[in-house]
Formats: structure tokens, C-alpha cells, sequence
């Protein structure tokens, strides 16, 4: 504790945003470059040392907060990337994609401004990148064994990482024509910037684990040919069966998943496509659902030149401050957030008719309504109370040229035949069945991330990675030294 009263002398300063007006121009990340080194150590200082830090059971990956933010307020980069790197693979993205539960468990939050802890983190991660603190892990020796990774998302690479490191031959089976899963086409440039994962995954490359793109299994190779082949087969190909919205006019052109418009952006990015043929530009866009892929589409629309941006939530609007009795410290409480997409479009005014920046709350899509060509053109909303009843006489209409829906998901797509051609048990929900080892009713066969777990955080993602791989570990060769932060029914803390 390099500061026994930081805590109390020092107030809570974040990253700042570019300002809006310059970063809504281009794609880069909307961090001003250059301005987290110079206020991260008076913030490291700020970290209580407590007792018993609830930081740490707040974050799934266990991260060693106070000792990294002490080696962080002395400038021990080094000893602090290590530390990082102890319980997170991938820490350059939880620090720039993760909401942070862990701020939220900060026991100076019980009455002050949370450490910025995910603000220290990106620090550490960059400076160990910068600095050379990262270099490959390739094992000492191999272990003759092989495992086929399915899904190159935060878990599976965590996991592809782990029993890399630990001496086992891994391939990793991607279904797009470049790696990241989501992270790559899913989470837009201006939240991370691909050469992050770029990065990493050269690291892996130099490590050992071998990468297999355009190669879905279950329709380019069969599945059941892939359990032969490998000694175990790792399954995380994530939750992408996306929630529809079944209200009348859905059929009509113009009305998309968010998860068929966000990566065509992304691959604009990538120099794949000239301009997205989803683009929101001159358009009226409503945005259905009120979440961070919500908030994704949100700030992709506004860059593309969209006429207007509204966004549906089907909540009320939370508080600015925590609610005590319904949701007490350390939980994660539900209060209103202001992202950089909303920052944007209360700024630009994308929306006039909107509660707050893009947002309407308690709002509930009723129909959709088009042209003679079959195109929608409009979006019939109702507000509705807590128990989602409407409320007589609310309803309203907004101009929509552009619908994207952002519902969530709520397991593994089944498209590619996966699931069936192995004989994998499933849960009604949607999800892959695993016991308490990770392990599917497939003997050799394993499930981890939001294609067991369902849809969640990259922190929970990264850790089922890491946890999977101890029981692949554990299940090729008797017993295991990697860690495993989580077991398969941990869950957030919750009240």
C-alpha cells in the first residue's frame, strides 16, 4: 500500500474520451492516446489494501487487484504485468470490454468512487505489451496428447492458451475467415481496436497452438470425425442463436439481428467491403433492446451518418445511485450508465424524441408497418410497467428506415450440425448439458463458455477457459496444475 490515505486525498479521475465531435469521425478507440499513464499511479494509490477485498470475488478470473495496483502505484511494471497475467490471459480485453463487477465489489465503493480497476488493468496490459513483458510461453516439453478447441472467442482461446502452455498439441477450429469470434466482428473498432488481439494471437502462434479458419464443424468436417481424431475436443463456440422478436411485421425488409449488421462494419474495418450494404447512413434507425450489443449498434450507426438513432429499452430508467435494499454492496447494481456511444448520441442529439441520450425506456415494439415495396418504415411502440403490462394511452410511432434487434442470445446455434452429429445432451433453455467437470455426455468431449453457461461477461468467458482447461488437463493426464478459477454453476453475486 504505497499510500495509506490515497483514498481519501485522491479522487477517482478516468481514461478521458476524445471529444465527441472528433472520435464519432473516425473508428479509433475513444480514449484520448496518452492519458492513462499519467494519472494511473495517483489512482493505483487509491486501492484501500482492505482485509478482505471483494474485488476479488466480484471478478470470476480472481484477479489479484491490490497487489498489481500497489506494484502499479511504485512503477513496477514488470512484477504488475506478471501478477496480471497470473489469473487473466487477456487482460488488454477485459480492461477495454468488460463492465467492471469488479469496481462495483470495491469495498471504497460502499462510499465513494469505486479504484478505477479496469483502468489499471488496460495500463498494465499495454505497458507489458510496450515494454516486452509478454513474451511467448511456449511449454518445455510436449505431452504427445491432442485437443481440437471449437470457437476462437475469449473462452476458447483461453483455453487453447492454457493446454498450449501445459504441453498439449491444439488446434483451433474457427468457422469465420478470421479469429476472435466476436471480438472480431461482433465488438466494434471504436470499443477495441483489433491489433489488441492480433497481438495475442501471434503470441499463441509462437507458443504452439495451431489455428484453423473457414472451418466450421459439423458442416466442413464432421464433427464426429473431429472427437476421433483428437484425444479431447473442447466445444465453445458461444450463445449466437439470437432471440427473435415476434410481433407483427417483422417480415419486412429493413428489420435485422444486430448481429447480422455489426460485423459487416467490422469487416469495412478489415478492408473486406468498401462500405457496409447495411449501412445506417441517411437512415432512421431503432434499435430494439437495450443492452451493451444495443449500445454497439448505437455507436456503429452514428459513425455511419445515420439521420436518427433511438434506442428501446424495455426497462424503466434506473437511478444514478445504487439501491440499497434491492441491491446491496458488492453486487452489481443496475443504474444508469452513460457509454461512449450514448455520451455520442446525447451530444449529437441523434435522438429528440428520447428519454435520455438515445434511449427510450419501459418501451415495448408493438408492430411494424412499411411501404408498397415491403420495406418498414415505422416502429409502434407502447410503454409498459414493471410487470411489462402496457400502459393505456402511451403508445407512439417512430420513423424507422433501419430496425436492428439486440435481444440477446440464448445458446449455441445448431445450423452447423455440431450438436446433433455428436449426441450432445442440451438443457431447455438452449444451452450445452456438462457436469461439474466441464465434461458433456460425451465421453472426451467438454463445454464451456456461453455455449454451456449462456450468454455473459468476457471476464466469465475467460475464466471458463481457463477452467475448462484444467479439466481437459486433469481428464488427459490424471492431474492438473492449471488453475480453475470457476466451476461450471458458479454464477455472479447476487442478493
Amino acid at each position: 500500500m504505497a499510500d495509506p490515505k490515497g483514498f481519501m486525498t485522491t479522487p477517482r479521475q478516468d481514461w478521458p474520451r476524445r471529444p465527441v465531435a472528433e472520435r464519432v469521425q473516425d473508428w479509433d478507440e475513444v480514449y484520448v492516446p496518452g492519458a492513462l499513464l499519467p494519472i494511473i499511479n495517483k489512482q493505483a494509490d487509491r486501492c484501500m489494501d482492505c482485509g478482505i477485498p471483494f474485488c476479488h470475488d466480484a471478478c470470476p478470473l480472481g484477479n489479484l487487484i491490490p497487489e498489481w495496483n500497489d506494484l502499479v502505484s511504485r512503477d513496477d511494471w514488470q512484477q504488475a504485468a506478471d501478477r496480471l497475467h497470473a489469473t487473466n490471459n487477456f487482460p488488454e480485453f477485459t480492461g477495454r470490454l468488460c463492465p467492471a463487477p469488479c469496481e462495483a465489489g470495491c469495498v471504497l465503493a460502499i462510499n465513494q468512487p469505486a479504484v478505477t480497476i479496469k483502468n489499471v488493468e488496460v495500463a498494465i496490459a499495454d505497458q507489458a505489451w510496450e515494454l516486452g513483458f509478454a513474451p511467448p510461453r511456449p511449454p518445455d516439453r510436449l505431452s504427445g496428447r491432442t485437443v481440437a478447441v471449437i470457437g476462437s472467442g475469449p473462452t476458447g482461446l483461453a483455453a487453447a492458451q492454457q493446454l498450449t502452455r501445459a504441453g498439449h498439441t491444439v488446434a483451433v477450429y474457427e468457422k469465420d475467415d478470421r479469429l476472435g469470434g466476436l471480438m472480431r466482428y461482433g465488438i466494434p473498432e471504436f470499443k477495441m481496436e483489433k491489433h489488441h488481439l492480433d497481438r495475442r494471437l501471434e503470441q499463441m502462434r509462437a507458443e504452439g497452438t495451431k489455428f484453423r479458419t473457414s472451418t466450421a464443424v459439423g458442416r466442413d468436417v464432421g464433427a464426429a470425425e473431429l472427437r476421433a481424431r483428437y484425444d479431447a475436443v473442447v466445444i465453445a463456440t458461444g450463445a449466437t442463436a439470437w432471440r427473435e422478436l415476434p410481433v407483427p411485421g417483422r417480415e419486412l425488409a429493413g428489420i435485422q439481428q444486430a448481429m447480422e449488421y455489426l460485423p459487416l462494419s467490422n469487416r469495412v474495418r478489415e478492408g473486406d467491403l468498401d462500405s457496409s450494404p447495411m449501412s445506417a447512413a441517411g437512415k432512421h434507425v431503432v434499435i430494439v433492446g437495450g443492452g451493451d450489443t444495443g449500445a454497439d449498434c448505437l455507436g456503429t450507426a452514428v459513425r455511419e451518418g445515420a439521420a436518427s438513432v433511438t434506442q428501446l429499452d424495455i426497462y424503466a430508467r434506473p437511478g444514478a445511485a445504487r439501491d440499497e435494499d434491492a441491491e446491496p454492496w458488492p453486487t452489481y447494481p443496475k443504474i444508469y450508465r452513460l457509454s461512449a456511444a450514448h455520451e455520442e448520441a446525447r451530444d449529437l442529439e441523434t435522438a429528440p424524441a428520447a428519454d435520455a441520450d438515445a434511449r427510450l425506456f419501459a418501451a415495448s415494439t408493438l408492430r411494424f408497418t412499411g411501404d408498397e415495396s415491403g420495406h418498414v418504415r415505422s416502429l409502434h411502440l407502447v410503454e409498459v410497467d414493471a410487470a411489462r403490462r402496457p400502459r393505456p394511452g402511451t403508445g407512439r410511432t417512430l420513423p424507422a428506415d433501419l430496425v436492428l434487434l439486440a435481444l440477446g442470445f440464448s445458446g449455441p446455434d445448431r445450423e452447423d450440425g455440431l450438436v446433433d452429429q455428436l449426441g450432445l445432451a442440451m438443457e431447455p433453455r438452449g444451452t450445452i448439458t456438462r457436469d461439474a467437470g466441464f465434461a458433456t455426455n460425451v465421453s472426451g468431449v467438454f463445454a464451456a463458455g456461453d455455449a454451456a453457461r449462456g450468454q455473459s461477461l468476457i471476464v466469465w468467458a475467460i475464466a471458463e477457459g481457463r477452467a475448462v482447461a484444467a479439466a481437459v488437463d486433469r481428464y488427459l493426464t490424471g492431474s492438473s496444475q492449471l488453475p480453475a478459477p470457476i466451476g461450471p454453476y458458479d454464477r455472479p453475486m447476487t442478493v
